[in-house]
């Protein structure tokens, strides 16, 4: 299988109150076009820093490692690609707030993808050709948003504007979709219809589906590998039915409040001891 997203040896520090946080700890990754999958961590495991770092809206540190995109580098050791912006096209990005405005159209904000290649003059005035409504009408039928192409945005339910998203990282042509915790604030009614949006166009144009997320049944339904993060540190990267509550519990630990299960998981640890159930409700 071709890679399409390449981490190697990426470390981020920060620094907080005068005190280093090292933020990514020697992250390895290598993800093939068409993968699906679930990044997860509890909070301040490193999971947004690894996706901004990828998008190359952190900067590694200057022995920070490499990051690549489909082959292109979009960073290495602390300095970004002259080339940035373009290799961003190659990545369409969610996040678990919409990023809509408000006051405009659905067709409007979907077109918004499209801004980073037109200039000032016609962004402001809105001068979008034919060409490039017809391509946002597309992206608004793949996400079964097509009627409600002229509606405002603000009139959508959290579901409709979270596919409107989907919508304008779709109409830029991007062959990786990167979500970050894009069904947190959604009821689970509208998480099922997002994620099976994002599952289904991932399928069908032969996208790649990364996505952070706290939802466990989430994970284990619609991603077949599962990277998860702790202090920076990749410390579990596998399918993601081998997921267990003794690995969970580890990897949670105190912020086990941070994780949305809705099934019963017991841990044979394989010395004839089994660990209790664990059992979070979404």
């Amino acid at each position: 299988m071709r890679s399409i997203l390449n981490v190697s040896s990426a470390n981020k520090t920060f620094l907080s109150s005068g005190r280093k946080i090292q933020a990514l700890c020697n992250v390895n990754l290598d993800i093939t076009a068409g993968e699906r999958v679930a990044l997860i961590g509890a909070s301040g495991s490193g999971k947004s820093t690894l996706i901004r770092s990828i998008l190359g809206l952190e900067v590694l540190d200057k022995d920070g490692g490499l990051i690549k995109i489909n082959h292109r580098e979009i960073q290495a050791d602390g300095h970004l690609s002259k080339n940035v912006r373009q290799i961003r096209n190659e990545v369409g990005v969610i996040f678990q707030q919409f990023n809509l405005v408000n006051q405009l159209d659905v067709m409007t904000n979907v077109l918004i993808g499209i801004c980073p290649n037109k200039n000032i003059f016609q962004i402001i005035s809105r001068r979008f050709s034919l060409e490039d409504k017809a391509k946002a009408l597309d992206a608004l039928e793949k996400v079964g948003l097509v009627d409600f192409a002229y509606q405002r945005s603000s009139t959508l339910s959290g579901g409709q504007q979270q596919r409107v998203a989907i919508a304008r990282a779709l109409i830029k042509g991007a062959k990786i979709l990167l979500a970050d915790e894009p069904v947190a604030s959604l009821d689970p009614e509208s998480s099922r219809k997002v994620m099976d949006t994002m599952v289904t166009l991932s399928e069908k144009l032969d996208l790649t589906y990364i996505t952070s997320l706290h939802q466990i049944p989430i994970a284990k339904k619609y991603c077949d590998r599962t990277i998860a993060l702790n202090q920076g540190q990749v410390v579990f990267d596998g399918p993601t039915k081998e997921l267990s509550a003794l690995m969970l519990a580890k990897l949670y630990g105190s912020n086990l409040g941070d994780l949305e299960m809705d099934e019963d998981f017991s841990c044979d640890r394989g010395d004839g001891y089994t660990e209790p159930k664990l059992t979070f409700v979404e």
